[in-house]
């Protein structure tokens, strides 16, 4: 309640205009009963309960309507539970350390808040994190190192209105309907989902590592890691271009848009189903904040989104969020490891996690001054516990809950400089870059992470000699623990130590446009590479992805070409040009109708009829469009191949830093894995019983309430900006998707009071399939549709789908 009496001055104002605002839109969209009782409880307390207004308008978009952070939150939790209880809940046993409890030891958690593998290696994590305390104190920390009051009580807000419509509503998503695990939470709870979120890319990559993690026994003779062989698997563990999830985000500044202000189109590439959904969402309290966008399941703040002034999203960015120090063991204790000659014993945590039809299992964690202990990076990366030397994790992001309030500054901001501010003064961004445009034309890019302070010099004067492998090849970094002068020391600026300042992160202002696809800083505009960041943020001069490529040369033209306007965004998006066939299709038809009979050889080594694959492929439009025939013909052939041959051998003219959008190039036509993908790829469709020229859609689609609807879009390999990563099925194709485009914005401003925007939620807002807003948005993504943000009052006021709901706490 502290908040409330801080802005008591405030608070008539803003019950007024809520009030005003809640009255005038149920006036409107109620019949004359309904609107006389609902503006009859607006006139009394509830009892010192927390409140708030729901406006939904079409696709069940919830407008937020609250007198303070407290009541925005617990609106927010309410209307979340209405549309995710079951995937939220699913959450919470995850943070509780209860899954093994209620699904099994086994069994494998949705990868949403961790990568273990099985249910008790996320439990024995989760639960060690509660029982050290460790989001307790980190809530307790003050402001900036730790979250504002504002967050928290936005945090204690979305936990009363989550567990006010579980008071207040019976489940019927057939997911948990009546399932015991779906139960109240308290404000730690959310705070730990946060915290989760933060180390996703430290202790929440390597949780299996930390929970297998034991000294070695008399018996065991671990061989040390290979630096060479570790340095290539890190490399590959860490490329951005081998990752599922991903996003590509540009800003125009004025200089190239129709109007001189500036433009944004963010599409982040997220999983479609679980826990790291987006969910759709304006927050408003008059007079104090007012913001439209998409926040990640179980969090009280905008993550991508837009204001009247500003709009911004952010793309999963190349820095290591973590670092490895190699630890000297004592000769008589391999629980304890030396630090310039002195002995310092590891904490060890015992951590007890209850298993469904079985015993209890109890297992230790070991901890250091450094961050715990862990046997691997991932199971190519392993680091072994042996009688002379251990590996401790360092996540900085461990001591990072300060993600809302930079979201909060974002939300608030009236331009890009005052996004700029809020990444300077909170810094709670751990895994991703920012890209922002706002009305008066200015745009922005900058990799404002939370990042271990690792410079080249520390690495190269620190680095053991599996560090000086890992290091640049995948900016992992593995100091000497045995040092004291290897700390990672501390930048003035930092919020917190061990961390960079802001004055160290990559940064591009103004830019006609900047562009982000994932790969590092350097070529956010091809025209003024970023230079001068340390190797922990990214490569330098080296090959981008061909998502990177295709996008910059079409921002690049689209910035040339100038006088831009929203609907250029609206088709940039659903262009989707495949740069691989641009460079690649038509040789490979050459190839194809070169071979001797038409015939090549698969991998079983089985003689493959190929002929009629070559017209496909000739006539193929290039694009990854549902309606487009050739294309998932060149989809399977092309994943086939890259697969299989070496970057090196697949292209005649290699990479050039100086020509970085153009090169590689030249389909290497001569090597023997270009026949053998052709020929495995006619064979896969033929035995699936699908013609060569299938139209996309008709085997990539998704099934909603019985009916298929059909996908455009294309993976990773093929640099497709509208990505979708397909689940393969040998007999029906692609009929679901895992990850890919989620909540898409393109928004600009018109010079009036409300910005222009497009928004579309691929995955709709439930994942109810009782739900009306289980497919709606779905169904718009197969048409390439787009919904029209309802910003202003007017706007909420006019929709048809209007709906006012009052939510209260029922004490």
């Amino acid at each position: 309640m502290a908040l409330r009496t801080r802005t008591a001055a405030r608070t008539p104002f803003r019950r007024l205009a809520l009030l005003g605002i809640a009255l005038l839109t149920a006036s409107a969209s109620l019949s004359p009963t309904a609107s006389a009782a609902s503006g009859d409880r607006e006139h009394h307390p509830s009892g010192g309960g927390l409140s708030a207004v729901i406006r939904y308008t079409e696709y069940g978009i919830p407008h937020i309507l609250a007198e303070d952070y407290a009541d925005l939150g617990f609106g927010t939790g309410y209307a979340q539970a209405a549309d995710q209880v079951c995937t939220l809940a699913d959450g919470f046993v995850t943070l509780r350390g209860e899954r093994s409890k209620w699904f099994g030891p086994d069994a494998a958690p949705d990868g949403s808040l961790s990568a273990a593998t099985k249910n008790l290696s996320s439990d024995l994590y989760f639960t060690s994190v509660r029982d050290s305390g460790t989001v307790e104190k980190l809530l307790a920390t003050p402001a900036p190192a730790g979250p504002s009051r504002q967050s928290k009580e936005l945090m204690r807000g979305w936990a009363a209105g989550y567990n006010a419509w579980l008071k207040q509503h019976r489940v019927t998503d057939p997911a948990c309907q009546g399932a015991a695990w779906v139960r109240p939470v308290t404000v730690v709870d959310v705070a730990a989902r946060a915290f989760a979120i933060s180390v996703l890319g430290g202790q929440g990559r390597v949780t299996d590592g930390i929970t297998a993690a034991q000294p070695p026994t008399t018996a065991s003779t671990p061989t040390a890691p290979d630096p060479a062989g570790s340095a290539k698997a890190a490399e590959r563990l860490f490329a951005a271009d081998q990752a599922d999830m991903g996003s590509n985000a540009v800003a125009f500044s004025g200089a190239a848009t129709a109007d001189g202000r500036g433009l944004l189109l963010g599409n982040p590439h997220y999983p479609w189903h679980g826990g790291r959904r987006f969910w759709q969402m304006q927050q408003t309290i008059p007079g104090e904040l007012n913001v439209s966008g998409a926040a990640l399941l179980g969090t009280p703040t905008m993550s991508i989104g837009f204001n009247d002034k500003v709009a911004w999203s952010h793309t999963v960015a190349t820095g290591v969020t973590l670092n490895l120090h190699q630890l000297t063991l004592d000769p008589a204790d391999p629980t304890a490891y030396l630090v310039d000659g002195t002995s310092q014993r590891m904490t060890r945590r015992t951590v007890t996690v209850p298993v469904k039809g079985g015993a209890p299992v109890t297992r230790t964690q070991w901890w250091t001054r450094y961050g715990p202990v862990v046997t691997a990076l991932g199971p190519s990366v392993p680091l072994p516990w042996s009688r002379t030397t251990a590996f401790a994790l360092n996540d900085p992001n461990a001591l990072n809950l300060r993600a809302a309030d930079t979201s909060l500054g974002f939300s608030k901001a009236r331009g890009t400089d005052d996004v700029l501010t809020s990444l300077r003064r909170t810094q709670g961004l751990p895994w991703v870059n920012t890209v922002a445009a706002d009305s008066r034309g200015h745009s922005l890019f900058t990799q404002s992470q939370v990042l271990p302070r690792i410079t080249d010099e520390l690495a190269a004067r620190c680095s053991t000699p599996l560090g000086k492998a890992l290091y640049p090849a995948s900016g992992v970094a593995v100091l000497d623990g045995s040092r004291g002068d290897c700390a990672l020391g501390s930048d003035p600026d930092a919020v917190q130590a061990g961390v960079f300042g802001p004055a160290r992160m990559p940064l591009l202002k103004d830019a006609a446009y900047a562009e982000n696809s994932n790969d590092s800083a350097w070529l956010t505009n091809a025209e003024h590479p970023l230079t001068g960041y340390e190797r922990i943020f990214g490569t330098l001069a080296t090959p981008r992805s061909l998502r990177t490529r295709g996008a910059v040369e079409d921002v690049s033209a689209m910035a040339a070409k100038g006088r831009l306007t929203v609907a250029d965004l609206q088709r940039q998006e659903f262009a989707d040009r495949a740069p691989a066939g641009s460079l690649a299709a038509a040789d490979t038809a050459k190839a194809c109708a070169a071979l001797p009979g038409g015939t090549a050889t698969d991998s079983t080594g089985k003689a493959v009829d190929v002929s009629g694959a070559c017209a496909v492929l000739a006539g193929w439009d290039r694009t990854v469009d549902a309606r487009s025939r050739g294309a998932l013909l060149f989809d399977r052939y092309w994943r086939k191949l890259t697969a299989a041959v070496p970057t090196a051998e697949l292209w005649k003219v290699p990479f050039s830093a100086a020509d970085p959008v153009r090169t590689p190039n030249t389909l290497n036509t001569a090597s023997p894995g270009v026949a053998r993908a052709l020929a495995d790829a006619v064979g896969e469709l033929r035995a699936a019983g699908i013609p060569l020229d299938s139209a996309l859609g008709d085997h990539q689609y998704v099934v909603r309430n019985g009916k298929r609807l059909p996908v455009s879009g294309g993976t990773e390999a093929l640099g497709i900006w509208n990505k979708v990563e397909g689940i393969w099925d040998p007999v029906r194709g692609y009929s679901e998707i895992s990850t890919g485009s989620s909540h898409i914005q393109a928004v600009g401003w018109d010079g009036g009071k409300c910005p222009v925007a497009r928004t579309l939620l691929t995955y709709s807002q439930s994942e109810n399939v009782l739900s009306p807003h289980y497919s709606d948005q779905t169904k718009l993504y197969s048409q390439q549709r787009w919904v029209t943000s309802r910003f202003c009052e007017r706007d909420i006021r006019s929709s048809p789908a209007l709906r006012v709901v009052k939510v209260r706490e029922h004490r």
